[in-house]
């Protein structure tokens, strides 16, 4: 079977998941979801574009800055993930429905790796992309990672929007003491 054809199924196959997953915020513009659908699609179909370079000339210096850009974003997807399970307390009082079950916190979580950025779980999807990107630059993936790129910061965007509407000052003053994705930087 063509390699081709292959990635056009592995492609709808993730992508049905994507939308099945993001299916409450398809059609509102303002949620975080809905930004987030469309950072998700660009990495799938990144991933996919660039698969067949991922272990080519792995010493040379962009497949080894890609490596690190790929464990840097396991690193801080664990980090980030585990401190939303156990700082937060998620709560059906949140009816927000565009909102994941463990996106539906009670409790403004602010420490751990949230004491320095406010999202790292897209940090690590920021890594992720910028990580497939380094496998293979090409003028596709240039147009990925910067959809990626500027979806996942829309969602990030977005996101704070509902958490400032939810948890109010705390979640205002929380913003101006950390950064959005890099600790320290940006």
């Amino acid at each position: 079977m063509d390699t081709g054809i292959i990635k056009i199924f592995l492609f709808a196959a993730v992508s049905t998941c994507i939308v099945y997953i993001s299916r409450k915020s398809l059609f509102m513009i303002s949620s975080h979801g809905f930004y987030r659908l469309f950072a998700w699609e660009a990495i799938a179909a990144l991933v996919l574009v660039n698969i067949r370079s991922w272990f080519i000339d792995p010493l040379s210096t962009f497949q080894i800055i890609s490596w690190m850009f790929l464990c840097g974003s396991l690193i801080v997807l664990g980090l980030g993930f585990f401190r939303l399970r156990t700082a937060s307390k998620p709560s059906r009082r949140r009816e927000d429905e565009t909102l994941l079950e463990f996106e539906k916190t009670s409790t403004l979580v602010t420490s751990g790796i949230y004491r320095y950025i406010r999202h790292p779980l897209y940090a690590s999807l920021l890594f992720l992309a910028w990580g497939a990107f380094l496998k293979d630059v090409s003028w596709s993936s240039i147009f990925l990672t910067t959809t990626a790129t500027l979806c996942l910061g829309a969602a990030a965007k977005a996101d704070e929007a509902e958490c400032s509407r939810y948890f109010g000052l705390p979640y205002q003053e929380y913003m101006l003491r950390t950064k959005m994705f890099i600790p320290f930087f940006f």
